[in-house]
């Protein structure tokens, strides 16, 4: 058995500068723009998949942004473990907001800030860092995936995978892609929600119309859409969408305070919804309007707006199907819309939801390892974010065993202002997955 803490700790400070370097890529799968960053991101991992003793490391698509497939074979007898994460990320918000550059990974107080910096370049380089450490020659068969477009639903997953099925085969799946419950204390996520987005258009009018001419008898598009967005929860803040699975948990709450201090919510804010926090959170669905296509305040005028659109996200609870759920969402839009205005709604992305078995003697290993490189029992939790590629998977590969580890913390901000990564957290994340490939080889 090697001295894998001494094999980390050796190929750390490479790993950590290629985490930046990784970082510093705008790799934005949901802009256009940022199509070829998504590329250069892929073809930057190939190149350390290469360079850690890669057998094959191929860029492949499904007819949307591409992916990266890299393999180690399998020393006879021992099984093939595929570890995932994604080389995409989500757009940064006003930058403004930021306390250092998104794209400019800074330390500060031991945590590395930046977009990505942990969801999910820090996955990406954990999965490399531990082959830099195996030298090359991990004791199990890997293979290594990182897809390019997670960000935005995996929209082509599902074609990709049909076409090269035999190249990801594996008996264990190791996605890099959740959050731990402390930065000592490691969790395994065992159900996640799903996820369906939509466009919601409004049109009243043929052309803007003068608003003291015209206005009294006629309103406006965008009035007519805040209204409707209105009708997708009642009075206390629960989802309305008819159709849509609602579900409950046993797990121990969590206290109403922590959750307030990690929402970084204003002093005056209630919290919304029926039932724990812990099932609001993991268990039930939730809606958000994530954008608006309307003029802004400095460029507004006084006309009647004759057309307004928006971005509706819902995310669903384990048990229910994407879907089916964009289904629903679509039905209730289209006939809520008040007064005579014409709706069309244009469906976007679809996840489904997850619940995961943790029994079997990988599940065991793995709490025995990540337990002894963090010092301190894993636990099992939920989480309200969506992976679509799990259900994928696990319906491609049924017998294979699923395992979802964390490589951010609670104060990580995914997808937030200032999203950053506990270092020392990240080291340990490292040498638990090196312990559970060394102890999976072991039997």
């Amino acid at each position: 058995m090697t001295d894998l803490r001494a094999d980390l700790a050796a190929v750390h400070e490479r790993s950590r500068a290629d985490l930046e370097a990784l970082a510093r890529i705008p790799s934005i799968s949901s802009e256009p723009e940022h199509a070829a960053d998504v590329v250069r991101a892929l073809e930057a991992v190939r190149a350390h998949a290469v360079d850690a003793g890669a057998a094959g490391a191929s860029i492949v698509d499904g007819g949307g942004h591409p992916a990266l497939i890299a393999h180690w074979p399998a020393p006879a007898g021992r099984p093939t473990v595929l570890l995932y994460a994604h080389a995409d990320v989500q757009p940064t918000g006003p930058e403004q907001e930021w306390t250092s550059p998104p794209f400019e990974p800074t330390e500060r107080d031991g945590r590395l800030y930046g977009r990505g910096a942990a969801d999910d370049k820090a996955g990406v380089m954990m999965h490399l860092a531990v082959l830099r450490a195996f030298q090359g020659r991990p004791p199990v068969g890997v293979v290594l995936f990182i897809e390019g477009e997670e960000e935005i639903g995996s929209p082509t997953l599902t074609r990709l995978l049909a076409g090269h099925k035999d190249a990801l085969r594996s008996d264990v799946i190791v996605i890099a892609d959740s959050a731990n419950a402390a930065v000592d204390v490691p969790a395994f996520t065992t159900s996640l929600r799903g996820l369906v987005d939509l466009y919601v258009d409004v049109k009243l009018l043929d052309r803007p119309v003068h608003s003291g001419m015209f206005g009294g008898p006629v309103t406006d598009a965008l009035t007519i859409l805040c209204r409707l967005l209105a009708t997708l929860h009642d009075e206390d803040g629960n989802v309305a969408v008819e159709g849509v699975r609602v579900g409950s948990s046993s797990a121990p709450d969590m206290p109403e305070a922590v959750y307030r201090a990690d929402t970084t919510l204003v002093p005056s804010a209630q919290l919304v919804g029926c039932g724990s926090i812990v099932e609001r959170l993991w268990d039930k669905p939730a809606v958000s309007v994530l954008g608006l296509d309307a003029p802004s305040t400095a460029q507004a005028s006084n006309v009647l707006l004759p057309r307004a659109r928006a971005k509706v996200s819902l995310r669903i609870a384990p048990g229910d199907e994407a879907q089916s759920a964009l289904k629903a969402l679509t039905r209730h839009l289209e006939s809520k819309v008040e007064w005579g205005a014409e709706v069309t709604v244009t469906p976007g992305s679809a996840g489904d939801a997850f619940s995961l078995a943790t029994t079997g003697s990988v599940y065991d290993l793995a709490r025995r390892t990540f337990s002894e490189a963090y010092g301190n029992q894993a636990v099992e939790s939920g989480i309200g974010g969506s992976i679509p590629f799990i259900a994928e998977f696990a319906r491609t590969y049924p017998g294979a065993t699923v395992l979802v580890t964390g490589v951010g913390d609670p104060a990580s901000r995914w997808h937030g202002i200032d999203e950053s990564l506990d270092l020392a957290m990240w080291q340990k994340a490292c040498l638990a997955e090196a312990l559970l490939l060394e102890g999976l080889a072991q039997g």
